[in-house]
């Protein structure tokens, strides 16, 4: 085997640079490509959810300790059916005495984009086995439309990561699947009177689920899923008009003061690639699959791939896996989780986003069960957190 290992990242988007970062730290030399600068590529105006197997990937990478400043714990999550009408409470108990105790714990976090992409730019930036091609620089490299993603024999791996319309899987030959919703997402931030700093909430709607996640103080970012044509409507309302849209679908207890961003409406769709690698390329993060937002899945889903990208390199690197076999084993150890939460999101969206008789029944029944069987949320949560097959394993033992 040529040493050392060469890999080449297309895509810099947060899967893409973490990624890069990975790669590096097991010891392989990195060229991550993509379009836009460092400044463009810092200004998207968003937030993620992160769970537990996301905080595992940040401190393996020791990125938790720098992004702490930034980070909104929330220890408690409310799930609250608004047709039925029912509430569900997730605390730190449910996560298990032991999880539970240790300081700083919570059950989950929520990072805005900006100081995720400034921090993972700075260290690769640093890193002296990376070399970034960002913006302009990029634009004489293997980003053209000539780009053979196979065809350079002194890169060993390629991590295609350049988002959900990627250019390089279709020269890749990768067929993927794309079923889009009827209904997409407005993302927008307020300032939320009602709701504790340390609280996060999920309503479901008929019209689909109304994501709250706390910033810090009194500053929340709302995830609402809705029809499209309900959407560009709500877009094109004035601040005052669309505070009292916003009041008018949160709970009583919640009244939103002051719009903090411009909303940003977008479609959701159901994506799957039909294969994961092809030669030694593969593919991570929403070039990979897309789901509903619904139950903070995405970035989550998107990471766990790196997490198999990092330890299928470190097996590399350490001579236990030929560098031929990294595209087949990554491939092997993510299809389950992929294909079980790409499903479980689907289902959860189309039972809750209806009124049909039998099924307000059976969530009737599911939240019941949930709210009264304390093993019950410990499954969900941890399949939450960690994902179906590891939440599944941790349960049961």
């Amino acid at each position: 085997m040529r040493t050392p290992l060469r890999a080449r990242v297309i895509g810099a988007g947060p899967t893409g640079s973490l990624a890069a970062l990975v790669l590096a730290q097991a010891g392989w030399r990195v060229q991550l490509l993509d379009p836009l600068d460092a400044h463009q590529l810092k200004q998207r105006s968003r937030s993620y959810a992160l769970n537990h197997s996301s905080q595992e990937l940040l401190q393996q990478s020791q990125l938790w300790e720098t992004l702490l400043p930034d980070l909104a714990p929330f220890s408690r999550l409310e799930l609250w059916d608004r047709a039925l009408p029912k509430q569900v409470r997730f605390s730190l108990a449910d996560l298990g005495r032991e999880r539970a105790e240790r300081p700083g714990e919570a059950v989950g976090w929520v990072l805005l984009h900006r100081p995720l992409m400034a921090a993972l730019l700075e260290r690769l930036a640093a890193h002296p086995e990376v070399e970034l091609a960002l913006g302009p620089e990029a634009g004489a490299s293997p980003l053209t439309s000539s780009f053979d993603p196979n065809g350079d024999p002194s890169i060993d791996l390629t991590v295609v990561a350049d988002g959900s319309g990627s250019a390089t899987r279709e020269r890749l030959g990768i067929r993927h699947t794309s079923i889009p919703y009827s209904q997409g997402c407005l993302s927008v931030q307020v300032r939320l009177r009602g709701s504790a700093p340390d609280q996060a909430w999920e309503l479901f709607r008929p019209e689909g689920p109304f994501a709250v996640l706390p910033l810090g103080d009194d500053h929340v970012q709302l995830v609402w899923s809705a029809p499209t044509a309900r959407l560009r409507q709500l877009e094109s309302l004035d601040p005052v008009a669309l505070l009292e849209a916003i009041a008018a679908v949160l709970p009583d207890q919640l009244e939103p003061d002051a719009l903090l961003n411009q909303p940003q409406a977008y479609p959701v769709a159901l994506e799957l690639a039909h294969r994961l690698h092809r030669g030694q390329a593969l593919l991570v993060g929403e070039t990979a699959h897309r789901c509903h937002p619904v139950g903070g899945q995405g970035l989550n889903l998107c990471w766990r791939d790196v997490a198999e990208l990092r330890r299928q390199a470190l097996r590399v690197a350490r001579g236990r896996l030929a560098v031929e076999r990294i595209g087949p084993a990554y491939a092997w150890r993510r299809w389950g989780d992929l294909l079980i939460t790409l499903l479980a999101t689907d289902l959860l969206l189309r039972l809750f986003s209806n009124r049909w008789g039998p099924l307000l029944v059976v969530r009737r029944v599911a939240l019941s069960a949930l709210k009264h069987w304390a093993p019950l949320r410990a499954l969900s949560l941890g399949v939450m957190t960690f994902g179906p097959c590891r939440g599944l394993r941790a349960w049961s033992k």
